[in-house]
């Protein structure tokens, strides 16, 4: 059965569409759009028209490949900008009559169970494991295994473009604005740290767009590829050496980085920073990224209701 599902993230938004047979998938097709419905959510509390435009334009594309490509059902989930914005039900009812899709906005511990229900499908574990999804507008911890589940989840209000629109102004990134950044990161995680530091976490798993172009840009990747992506890994070195980099570059030249995606180019070092914090604060030395995410987590949950 080909299914299709959707994220509409805070910073981009993405489109799975799969064979899904006995519980595996199949044929996997991923699509992007850097979509930014949370551009501004956070200082004001309402997404701009501009947002909501470019976002429903964006959604109706996605449901017309997913038809195209003949998926039997779609799904779409909202998250983070979604949850916290006033005008929510404007783009929702936009949506619906637009797109013809419901689109569900989720919790944060609810994007945090589909992030490693879809994370499982696609590694080879049966010990705790830590995933780690660092959004536009949120980062969640999971920790669990394949047999028992989830045992720990928590969504911090720390995410890439809101790290960026709150702290970082000035191009190239100015000492001070970088160090109020990371000291409002360390402080805002402190407490989830602390407990995680008490689990005996065997392997550290990245999923979302920060961790994955990372993982492009260490291995100069000139075109995505979401095979050469899964499993690789990333160091703690690897990531202090790329952050060094970020933080003497101007987005323009940002840009012009391989692996990395020009429209991510502003929020890139604000993602590093909240990864390095995390893996710091754990004393973690590793992280392999995952391809496999809450797109394929939503395709198993709701495939399960329909059995």
């Amino acid at each position: 059965m080909k299914l299709g599902a959707i994220d509409i993230g805070t910073n981009s938004m993405r489109l799975l569409i799969a064979e899904y047979v006995e519980g595996k998938f199949f044929d996997r097709q991923k699509y992007i759009n850097t979509t930014r419905i949370g551009q501004g959510v956070d200082e004001n509390g309402y997404i701009s028209k501009d947002a909501i435009d470019r976002n429903i334009d964006a959604l109706k594309e996605f449901v017309n490949i997913a038809k195209e490509e003949k998926c039997e059902r779609i799904w779409a989930i909202g998250t983070s900008a979604l949850r916290d914005s006033k005008n929510k039900d404007e783009f929702l009812d936009r949506a619906y009559k637009e797109a013809n899709i419901k689109v569900e906005v989720i919790t944060g511990e609810e994007e945090a169970n589909l992030g490693f229900i879809g994370t499982i499908k696609g590694i080879n574990e049966d010990k705790d494991i830590l995933v780690l999804d660092i959004g536009g507008g949120s980062t969640e911890f999971i920790f669990g295994d394949s047999k028992e589940g989830i045992k720990f989840l928590k969504s911090e209000d720390v995410g890439a473009l809101r790290m960026t629109e709150k702290f970082l102004k000035i191009d190239p990134i100015d000492k001070r604005e970088l160090h109020n950044l990371n000291n409002y990161i360390d402080k805002t995680i402190n407490n989830t740290i602390k407990h995680i530091n008490e689990m005996n976490i065997s392997r550290l798993i990245g999923i979302g767009g920060t961790i994955t172009s990372l993982s492009a840009i260490n291995i100069e990747l000139e075109t995505y590829d979401m095979n050469k992506i899964h499993n690789s890994k990333l160091t703690i070195s690897d990531i202090q050496r790329i952050l060094n980099k970020l933080t003497k570059l101007t987005i323009d030249e940002k840009k012009k980085l391989k692996g990395l995606q020009p429209k991510r180019a502003d929020i890139i070092t604000a993602g590093t920073c909240i990864l390095m914090s995390i893996m710091e604060g754990l004393n973690i030395q590793e992280i392999t990224i995952s391809e496999y995410d809450n797109l394929e987590g939503l395709i198993c949950q709701k495939s399960r209701k329909m059995s």
